[in-house]
């Protein structure tokens, strides 16, 4: 049997329909209640004994396990005022530092898994405080009880759409380590007609001043006039990739929106900063995705979790749009032309009060 990410592949070499692709069959209700029991032990067993520093600041987005080990053995932690050794363990009240900065590390104590997508528009940054007064993304996000938002990638303030944040850092690490390969879908509109030679330089490889970069697929998706518009997919997280490798062969970009990252792609209908909480089922398949196991979840934050997410597709054009939003609204009298000025009803702005 292949790895997870590797069916996935195999079986999605066209893009689908859904939110989050399907990579195995959900778990049956006393499966789920096993998985609940096993968390449950998990977080009395560690509340006992205490868990390994390495595993609690990778859960809280701190660092990776690698790098936490890292810091351990170039002596940057410390536990009650001692250097930290590896195989240490948290419990209640211990103190914990980096380079001398306390840590709050109680925050990162075992919780259910959260995942959100987030519509981010162009103007605002990827960052928890902005010294330029910029808006930031993490301001518009719903509120933890406890821990605190990790956001999976980055998205430049130029460019809008999926911006994942999760409370799981060990799920976060394994959505962006490049060892995952995982890869992103990209929308974007270019000024000029792109060649078939421009295409095909463009797969197999452009040499940038950071060394080559490429797109693993492209797809023509329209336009009219100037305005040509691409799918792109890349299995790397470098920065401004996308329009580097497109100006790199003099192309502008004029529009940039992330649709997809990895099995997760951008719900229709989500606007600029609003949010969707992963589903039961969807929080499986990622879960799965990346070689984790599955848990049980509460949706919390808002109604969009529970409602079925509109099927991908074309969108119809504008004017068609307008002509059965009209025939819609005929429908329901509100176009009635046979109304007369008499029948119709003033609005309470127009409406006088008379006296008694």
């Amino acid at each position: 049997m292949g790895s997870p990410l590797n069916i996935w592949k195999k079986k999605n070499s066209v893009k689908t329909q859904a939110p989050v692709i399907n990579v195995k069959p959900y778990l049956e209700d006393d499966e789920r209640v096993d998985t609940t029991k096993k968390l449950d032990a998990t977080i009395e067993e560690s509340n006992l004994e205490g868990e390994r520093i390495q595993k609690v600041l990778a859960r809280g987005g701190v660092g990776s396990r690698r790098e936490v080990e890292r810091w351990i053995k170039e002596g940057l932690l410390s536990l009650n005022g001692l250097p930290v050794k590896l195989g240490d363990r948290l419990k209640e009240g211990d103190t914990l530092s980096l380079r001398g900065r306390p840590l709050r590390w109680e925050r990162f104590g075992i919780q259910p898994t959260q995942v959100i997508i987030y519509h981010k528009p162009t103007g605002e940054v990827v960052t928890r405080n902005d010294p330029e007064g910029r808006p930031v993304v993490f301001k518009k996000l719903p509120k933890l009880l406890k821990g605190r938002w990790i956001a999976v990638g980055r998205l430049d303030i130029n460019t809008q759409g999926l911006l994942l944040f999760t409370n799981n850092g060990e799920l976060a690490n394994r959505l962006m380590h490049p060892s995952f390969q995982i890869d992103r879908e990209y929308a974007v509109r270019i000024l000029g007609e792109v060649s078939e030679e421009n295409l095909t330089q463009l797969k197999e490889g452009v040499q940038l001043e950071d060394g080559m970069a490429k797109f693993d697929d492209i797809q023509f998706n329209g336009g009219e006039g100037a305005n040509r518009w691409y799918h792109v997919t890349v299995t790397e997280g470098r920065n401004r990739l996308v329009r580097r490798l497109w100006e790199a062969l003099e192309f502008q970009v004029s529009r940039l929106m992330r649709v997809r990252y990895g099995p997760i792609f951008l719900p229709d209908g989500l606007g600029a900063r609003q949010t969707h909480e992963l589903t039961q089922k969807e929080l499986d398949d990622l879960l799965t995705f990346v070689g984790l196991p599955t848990e049980k979840i509460t949706p919390m934050f808002n109604a969009k979790a529970n409602q079925p997410s509109k099927q991908r597709g074309a969108s119809k054009p504008r004017l068609q749009q307008e002509k059965e939003r009209e025939v819609e609204e005929m429908g329901r009298g509100r176009f009635n032309k046979k109304t007369t000025k008499q029948d119709r009803r003033p609005s309470f702005s127009k409406q006088r009060k008379t006296r008694t």
